[in-house]
């Protein structure tokens, strides 16, 4: 193999390529202080337009639970709900790394359970990674997970999975609770896991966590000095009505899916689609 073939692109996001990311391509932008986005995606077409626009990470959210399903958190959502969706995005993708989200009662009863859950996102969807909310109570569960071979990306800050015991979606970190989840994220690291999300905390806490961890963190809400940052698409996209304060809309498509379809309505009442070059003769 020619040094050009071996050779790599260097930049985490934007690249074509022909391979996947991988948690050693995460690891080296973090020693290179390159910061990179990471999206949402639960279906194969949309997937293919973030892999074409050079996301390196795509993320099958929990939050299919709510954009998906239309639940009002992402409790509900199941292994069973959430499969299917992560083996879309992978078909649909070429070069972007697939993380998915481990829901609710997939995980927290122990390492046997945490095993069988990844092992069939790994086996049946094709996800290079999959991500657990929470810090040294499911240690055991991450460092088994990386022992057999499944990167992990950890979450901590607000977990939604855990909105009841936290009592709603707040801010999350301050004070004494900030050195309890930097302890966290020091004990995630030393598990294994490959990434942090940091969902929700003040930004000078992230900033702490982010200079403190040799790993990167991926923040949502969590200010401009992680090393990542994550939205969910339809927020990211304008398609969900209300957002939370750190989200920014990149794009209207509410507004542009509601006028498309109006317009195709009002062709079929007045008889101007189909016109006839929609016909076959």
């Amino acid at each position: 193999m020619s040094s050009s073939s071996a050779a790599q692109p260097t930049a985490l996001y934007g690249g074509k390529g022909d391979r996947r990311v991988t948690v050693r391509d995460i690891a080296a932008a973090k020693l290179r202080h390159e910061k990179w986005p990471m999206l949402t995606a639960y279906d194969a077409l949309t997937a293919r337009v973030f892999d074409e626009a050079g996301i390196p990470v795509l993320l099958v959210g929990d939050s299919a639970a709510m954009v998906v399903y239309g639940y009002d958190s992402t409790i509900p959502v199941t292994v069973d709900d959430l499969v299917p969706l992560a083996a879309a995005v992978v078909r649909g993708t070429k070069r972007a790394m697939v993380v998915a989200d481990l829901p609710f009662g997939s995980y927290q009863a122990g390492v046997s359970q945490a095993l069988d859950s990844a092992a069939r996102f790994m086996k049946e969807s094709g996800v290079q990674a999959v991500k657990v909310e929470g810090g040294r109570r499911i240690l055991p569960q991450v460092e088994a997970l990386v022992a057999a071979g499944i990167p992990v990306m950890g979450h901590l800050g607000l977990t939604p999975q855990s909105v009841n015991v936290l009592g709603g979606y707040r801010v999350q970190g301050r004070g004494q609770a900030g050195e309890e989840l930097l302890a966290d994220a020091k004990a995630l690291e030393a598990a294994g896991a490959f990434s942090v999300v940091l969902e929700c905390v003040p930004e000078d806490l992230a900033a702490r966590v982010t200079d403190s961890l040799s790993i990167p963190t991926i923040g949502i809400g969590a200010g401009d000095h992680t090393d990542a940052q994550v939205l969910v698409w339809q927020d990211m996209a304008g398609l969900t009505p209300r957002t939370a304060k750190f989200v920014k809309k990149y794009a209207d498509l509410q507004t542009v899916l509601g006028d498309a379809a109006r317009a195709y309505a009002e062709e079929v009442v007045g008889g101007r689609f189909p016109a006839p070059e929609h016909a076959y003769r």
